[in-house]
């Protein structure tokens, strides 16, 4: 397990104090500051588990001397009753950091379960599952983390490190060819190296990214399946190609048998059913 690095640590420090701010009182009341215990995290339903490194994190941010032993590692099938780890030390501070970690957990959970199920429906073919920008809020990170450990893989994470010319750049560019020498210009004069992609919304629209030179991946963007298959035909490998838009559970399969080498899932990050974990006393 790598350890955090400054910037994580700043921001559990953050959402920990907007948890506690001038203490846990009901903690501080009936907890003595001596006490000592063990309580174990408890999965309560199927699914893959995520977010244990962070759990460990907070635990012992909270509290240093607090022991963990981890028995589940990241990434990992459970199945209820499972338990993922025990965590030994001071009570207040187990009990101080549960609700903060089992956020995390549930919600980095949920997504890498989500994930894995749309993985797993497209493991005969050669796409791969993209997460996108739609995450919450300063969760991004963690959100993206999750993904990686349902088997997905990461878009850009931000509008920083890849160009992604997107329907309205186009169109207030005047058109995808102006749009493609004005990035390229950019990134000669601002000595950048950053992948370029396309997003299309039909055939003659593919045509004119391909023929753009310089461009390294064109997303195909709410087409129909059949349009979908001649794009594919029509690049012919010349560059990467991503599904994107109408993307569900139903849907994914028949999309990844096009041919595509990514299908990007805005829900995998937006619409996510938190896995139910529970961190209880071991008595």
């Amino acid at each position: 397990m790598n350890k955090p690095g400054e910037e994580l640590l700043e921001f559990i420090d953050s959402v920990l104090r907007e948890d506690i701010r001038d203490g846990d009182h009901t903690t501080l009341a009936t907890i003595d500051a001596d006490a000592h215990g063990q309580a174990k995290l408890l999965v309560k339903e199927p699914g893959i588990v995520a977010g244990v490194d962070l759990a460990q994190w907070i635990l012992q941010h909270v509290n240093p001397e607090t022991e963990v032993n981890i028995s589940i590692p990241d990434g990992a099938m459970v199945e209820p009753g499972d338990v993922v780890f025990t965590a030994y030390g001071r009570v207040q501070a187990l009990l101080v950091a549960e609700r903060t970690m089992l956020n995390f957990m549930q919600r980095m959970s949920g997504i890498a379960t989500r994930t894995n199920k749309y993985v797993q429906q497209v493991r005969h073919t050669k796409a791969r599952i993209l997460d996108t920008r739609k995450t919450s809020p300063g969760l991004r990170q963690f959100e993206k983390w999750a993904v990686r450990l349902g088997g997905g893989h990461n878009h850009r994470m931000g509008l920083y490190d890849m160009i992604m010319i997107k329907d309205n750049h186009i169109d207030f560019c005047g058109g995808i060819e102006p749009a493609v020498k004005r990035v390229q210009a950019y990134m000669e004069q601002n000595d950048l190296n950053l992948p370029i992609e396309v997003e299309t919304r039909n055939l003659e629209e593919v045509k004119q990214a391909l023929f753009a030179g310089g461009v390294d991946r064109i997303m195909l963007d709410n087409f129909e399946l059949e349009a979908m298959r001649e794009a594919v035909q029509f690049i012919r490998g010349r560059v990467e190609v991503e599904a994107s838009g109408g993307v569900n559970m139903e849907t994914v399969k028949a999309i990844a048998e096009t041919g595509v080498d990514f299908i990007s899932v805005g829900e995998l990050t937006h619409t996510i059913d938190s896995l139910d974990l529970s961190f209880k006393a071991m008595i």
